[in-house]
């Protein structure tokens, strides 16, 4: 059967995706800016939760993918962090300003990472020659690519991700993802010949709170402080039942 990657941004989420049955959760903070590394904290409560992969995502910050040194060596005490704590895996990526691999980058995650497995992000989408790119990720060992083909999703990315996986032809795994839902993605893994797939399944939950201040936001003027997304049990069940058919 094919396995079910779920985005988790909170403790909560995690938990959720846990008790639907997905096969592993990707650790993150800041989903609505793409996905940021979590807290010590959210690391160490994630670490503890026994029958899924546990894999954290290692971004220091929103934009692009052309770090620093500063910001490189910020992932580098991440990714040790994440070794310390006992999680399974790291998802990582930098890139040139050409928009190539930084292979020299790279080689420094993947060393510090160590024996935990690697998921190269969606940086890939932002690749110049995507082909090029994927065979360099093959050479640095990488284990899989999370990428929506270089499209706004996974869908309209298809044509491209079926060519990735039979480039891949096997040497790394090519994970579908973005706007992925119980409601398209056995058409996705039909259609892309993956047979692994990344999704949020995220539903909106109210506040609790009685009194509820208007008028006053954290972030975006346009945000509702008193609603959040979670992801759902019951997508992550509805999802896996409907790609449950597939198999490889």
């Amino acid at each position: 059967m094919a396995l079910l990657e779920v985005c988790c941004g909170t403790l909560e989420s995690a938990q959720n995706a846990l008790a639907g049955g997905a096969g592993r959760i990707e650790l993150c903070a800041a989903l609505d800016e793409g996905g940021l590394t979590p807290s010590y904290g959210l690391m160490h409560a994630v670490a503890h939760l026994k029958g899924i992969g546990k894999h954290v995502l290692i971004r220091p910050r929103g934009g692009d993918f052309l770090y620093s040194e500063a910001e490189v060596n910020l992932m580098l005490e991440d990714i040790a962090l994440v070794r310390r704590l006992g999680l399974d895996g790291v998802v990582v990526g930098a890139l040139l300003p050409d928009g190539d691999i930084d292979v020299p980058t790279m080689r420094r995650l993947m060393a510090a990472a160590g024996d935990l497995s690697v998921t190269f992000h969606r940086a890939f989408d932002l690749c110049r020659d995507k082909g090029a790119a994927l065979e360099r990720l093959v050479e640095l060992g990488v284990n899989r690519v999370l990428t929506s083909g270089g499209a706004p999703t996974a869908w309209a990315g298809r044509d491209t991700l079926r060519h990735l996986v039979e480039q891949a032809a096997g040497r790394i795994g090519i994970l579908p993802g973005a706007g992925v839902t119980p409601e398209n993605a056995a058409d996705i893994l039909r259609a892309t010949g993956a047979c692994e797939i990344h999704a949020s399944l995220r539903v909106p939950l109210r506040s609790k709170m009685r009194y509820q201040q208007q008028g006053v936001t954290m972030g975006a003027a346009d945000r509702d402080e008193f609603e959040r997304k979670e992801t759902s049990t019951e997508k992550v069940e509805a999802l896996l039942k409907e790609i449950s058919s597939i198999a490889w």
